[in-house]
């Protein structure tokens, strides 16, 4: 009986490690560890550093929760910018999505999430609170909806418009464009930029 091959501990504890990653399986785990591994030291020590430094400087922008080195995101300090409008979308990511596209010149609002009921997590386990409040104490006009538009995405496109209509605003969403089950990250600059231009009322 052939005896099975199995990967020393340190290597077990990368993938492991590295298949956490969202969007990982476990080839691509063991790909990115091999990849680690034939790199060299100081190549290693670099991403290291990286890694750290980021987790130590990033944090949330206490406006609109963007990830930033400061208090308060570039975005938010520019006076520049149209503060009349935000953009509210799930992921900071999202929000460098947005940004390539060169057309949008509002404000932004990141949720940190989307409502997903099977996953536990509700409206009071995402930024709508601080959404509310910066509509109630604030000269905003629109709020553009830009979560995806897959399942929990419009879930909770549908829960922000309900508690935003009572508010003197106009509320869109984005339209043409992105196609249905997608997520915003995923859209090219194009494809998102149109969404952005031809959004709808609702």
């Amino acid at each position: 009986m052939k005896r099975k091959l199995e990967f020393s501990k340190s290597l077990n504890i990368l993938v492991r490690e590295l298949s956490k990653l969202p969007g990982v399986g476990p080839k691509s785990a063991e790909r990115f560890a091999f990849h680690i591994l034939r790199s060299s030291k100081d190549e290693v020590n670099n991403l290291s550093r990286a890694i750290i430094e980021a987790k130590e400087k990033l944090t949330y922008c206490k406006i609109c929760g963007n990830l930033s080195e400061e208090k308060i995101c570039q975005i938010c300090q520019d006076a520049l910018r149209d503060k009349s409008r935000v953009c509210v979308v799930e992921e900071p990511n999202d929000v460098l999505s947005i940004e390539k596209t060169g057309i949008y010149k509002g404000l932004y609002h990141v949720l940190l999430g989307s409502i997903a009921p099977l996953d536990g997590i509700g409206p009071h386990e995402l930024r709508i609170k601080e959404l509310i409040s910066r509509v109630k104490n604030n000269k905003i006009k629109e709020v553009i909806i830009a979560t995806s538009s897959d399942t929990e995405g419009e879930i909770t496109a549908l829960y922000l418009a309900k508690v935003l209509r009572p508010y003197s605003i106009n509320l869109s969403r984005l339209a043409a464009g992105m196609p249905v089950g997608a997520e915003l990250n995923y859209a090219d600059e194009v494809t998102l930029g149109k969404a952005i231009e031809n959004r709808i009322r609702i």
